[in-house]
């Protein structure tokens, strides 16, 4: 704790007067406890990256989030903070997990702040106990330029799978409970939204799943695999024009996408 009140930062009065209407507001627009996070990720040449944003005046980070306004649907609630966060829009989002330990906002950073900023976390319907319902994207994109930040979020950070450090609240636990739904469901997600152009290489799909499990598998096996689920057709060779074997080419059956 003493190495977190260190990097606390010194609030601002424009801050201070942010943070002020943000809890004044709070109560008559939001749910009460009842919040959004979404672990994005995003798989780009050949690594798995998730987006985290870091809190103002620290090295600390946290996953994207929000609160759900009290006229909208859980679903719809998801689908405004994410495109409040990254500017995308008619994205699939997926419910996966709610977090729900008693102890999960226990984490006595944010409050400091709070604190600093005139004991605003003292509002009866901010200093309560917060149930977070959550979410995850997997993203093939190749810019995306958050868009938010506000007093709280200073910046934003595609990070490497394998590279996250320990983030506010529980979010680690959110993360790895994200990648157990991904790597149990990925067949599926990717034929129900691919991440490829329409057709793709075994040896590009490969990669993808290495990334996404974080491991290698055997050219073969995979391949055996694959084909066995009878999820792929084969469409093509890849002429390159080089003297090397054309890889053929795949894509998902329609079938697939639409079940």
């Amino acid at each position: 704790m003493a190495e977190k009140e260190k990097e606390i930062p010194s609030v601002h009065n424009e801050t201070r007067q942010e943070l002020e209407k943000y809890v004044r507001d709070a109560s008559v627009i939001y749910m009460p406890g009842v919040s959004i996070n979404i672990v994005a990720f995003n798989y780009r040449n050949g690594k798995l990256k998730i987006l985290v944003m870091g809190l103002v005046g620290t090295s600390f980070h946290m996953l994207p989030g929000g609160y759900v306004m009290k006229s909208e649907d859980l679903d719809d609630a998801a689908v405004r903070i994410f495109k409040e966060w990254t500017g995308l829009q008619d994205i699939p989002l997926e419910q996966f997990y709610t977090s729900g330990k008693a102890d999960r906002t226990s984490d006595h950073l944010i409050r400091d702040i709070m604190e600093d900023a005139g004991n605003v976390v003292t509002d009866p319907w901010f200093d309560q106990r917060k149930i977070s319902v959550c979410y995850f994207v997997l993203l093939n994109e190749h810019d995306i330029n958050p868009v938010k930040i506000d007093f709280l979020v200073s910046e934003y950070e595609w990070m490497n799978l394998n590279e996250v450090p320990v983030l506010l609240f529980d979010h680690n636990h959110i993360i790895s409970k994200a990648i157990q739904k991904m790597q149990d469901n990925l067949d599926r997600i990717l034929a129900v939204r691919p991440l490829f152009k329409a057709e793709f290489t075994m040896q590009e799909l490969q990669k993808l799943y290495e990334a996404v499990f974080q491991k290698t598998f055997t050219r073969t096996n995979f391949q055996r695999r694959m084909l066995n689920l009878d999820v792929l057709e084969r469409t093509g060779k890849q002429y390159s024009g080089k003297a090397h074997k054309a890889p053929y080419l795949y894509r998902f059956r329609e079938n697939t996408v639409n079940n």
